[in-house]
């Protein structure tokens, strides 16, 4: 059985326990592989690599580490396959989705930020005919990045890029549950010849592995995605030590689909954006609001294209819905379709867990919860999304700001004054007008609320990888001779 290994100073190496955790295929509900169940030691052997990492590193030119990246982006795509089968397998998810999206954004993250390190410069502020002001970026040190289950390598790439691009050394942790791309990741680091210890990658749990390492004195930044309860424990547990975090955290995203929407579009996407990914994408619109006026014929449309979906083998190029990631998240995912039964809930398709091997959830619908119910409340992180009529933009502004979350939102209206005015009244870092999941990669992205503190995405990442640092220049006035 293959044993994912750990990457510390350029080498791959096993835990100091010598201990090993299961892997799962959860297509399958087999172990597939072993992770290193590494703990404090390992992490502090990793950032002692990068802290010996660092001065070189930082020294490089924009361009010298622009290519390092490039190289890491190539070296994905040119092991496409390899990536995409990989994340497959430990994802449940279907391959199509990985070859279409996943495994291109994660190379393209690497090449967004080669490009966007090269244009990152200091800014000069003329304050009189004789002071300058110059404010200048500069690395921060050893930074830790920890990333999701969900998108294991897409999240991941979207920390390390920017903050190797700023000259920062990193050591990361990607899930325990879905390793597999990482592990791929540290094999093309190694092949393009990354420099030792610029980047290093401990597996193990958030208990034994993420707490030492964002409570390390030494580690100056900390990016995490993960749920809303993690990112509150890293946030009370280093508010004494002045580090720089960014946490981008959990959603309960609405879905508004007002009447004049372009009604086959609206449909279509309420679909992705409900089931992609077996609903396991923070950023879906599990929460669909409906004009009344349209609400019936939007409601028999919406099953009808839900039931077609092909759920089968993640391996299949037919599929379309897959496994979800683990069996304690089926039985997480079926608690809360059980829970909206008894809040009074009718499923009008799926809601049911596929007999056989693996961890497969029906595509679930369900209507005729209180917008306030738990189900409508809490995110559950699975294939199951809920529809709700509403009659006026305020009773829709009301529902869909009635969680803790703020991560994105959805407008389905060909109305641009309306959407541009419920855009400024939702609690949403992200808006979307007639379209979702589409965002250019150099806006800023992240929540409000409950969902996340700080930016990441374009020039923001790099900032926030970087100390700002400013100087104030005074000059002499000299007589003419």
């Amino acid at each position: 059985m293959q044993k994912i290994l750990n990457f510390i100073n350029g080498k791959f190496e096993e835990s100091l326990s010598l201990k090993y955790l299961d892997n799962y295929n959860p297509a399958r509900g087999e172990v597939y592989s072993l992770i290193p169940d590494s703990g404090a030691a390992d992490v502090e052997r990793a950032i002692i690599a990068a802290e010996k990492a660092f001065p070189r590193w930082s020294r490089f030119t924009a361009e010298q580490r622009a290519h390092y990246l490039r190289e890491l982006g190539r070296g994905i795509t040119a092991k496409l396959e390899l990536f995409v089968q990989a994340e497959s397998v430990d994802t449940g998810k279907p391959v199509s989705l990985s070859r279409s999206l996943d495994i291109p954004r994660s190379a393209r993250n690497f090449e967004f930020f080669a490009d966007s390190i090269t244009q990152f410069h200091g800014e000069t502020f003329r304050s009189n005919s004789h002071t300058t002001n110059v404010t200048d970026y500069s690395p921060l040190g050893v930074v830790a990045c920890i990333s999701p289950w969900n998108l294991p390598l897409y999240l991941l790439s979207w920390k390390i890029a920017p903050a190797l691009a700023a000259g920062n050394t990193v050591v990361a942790k990607p899930s325990e549950i879905t390793p597999m791309t990482a592990y791929l990741l540290c094999q093309v680091a190694e092949e393009i010849g990354l420099p030792k210890g610029v980047l290093n990658i401990v597996h193990g749990t958030g208990p034994e592995v993420g707490a030492p390492l964002v409570n390390h004195k030494n580690i100056k930044a900390i990016s995490f995605t993960g749920s809303t309860a993690t990112g509150k424990s890293i946030a009370e547990s280093t508010a004494g030590q002045f580090k720089k975090i960014s946490l981008e955290m959990g959603g309960k995203n609405p879905n508004i689909i007002f009447a004049d929407c372009d009604f086959e579009k609206a449909v279509d996407t309420s679909v992705r954006s409900s089931f992609l990914n077996q609903g396991q994408i923070c950023l879906c619109g599990s929460r669909i609001f409906v004009e009344q006026s349209i609400y019936e014929k939007f409601k028999t449309a919406l099953v009808a294209k839900t039931k077609a979906l092909r759920q089968g083998d993640p391996l299949s190029a037919e599929t379309e819905q897959g496994a979800v990631v683990s069996k304690p998240h089926m039985q997480k995912v079926m608690s809360y379709i059980d829970l909206a039964k008894t809040e009074g809930g009718k499923i009008l398709t799926g809601g049911k867990a596929v007999s056989g091997a693996g961890y497969f959830i029906e595509p679930t619908l369900i209507e005729g919860l209180k917008y306030d119910a738990r189900t409508n409340q809490e995110e559950i992180f699975g294939p199951v999304a809920t529809i709700t009529p509403f009659t006026s933009e305020d009773e829709v502004i009301r529902m869909a700001n009635s969680t803790r979350y703020g991560l994105s939102a959805s407008v389905w209206t060909g109305d641009i004054d309306r959407a541009q005015r419920l855009s400024k009244q939702l609690d949403a870092g992200v808006v979307w007008i007639n379209t979702w999941m589409f965002r250019d990669l150099r806006t800023p992205f992240g929540g409000v609320k409950d969902s996340g503190f700080g930016r990441e995405g374009g020039m923001e990442a790099l900032k926030f990888f970087s100390e700002v640092k400013n100087t104030c220049i005074q000059y002499e006035e000299k007589e003419n001779d």
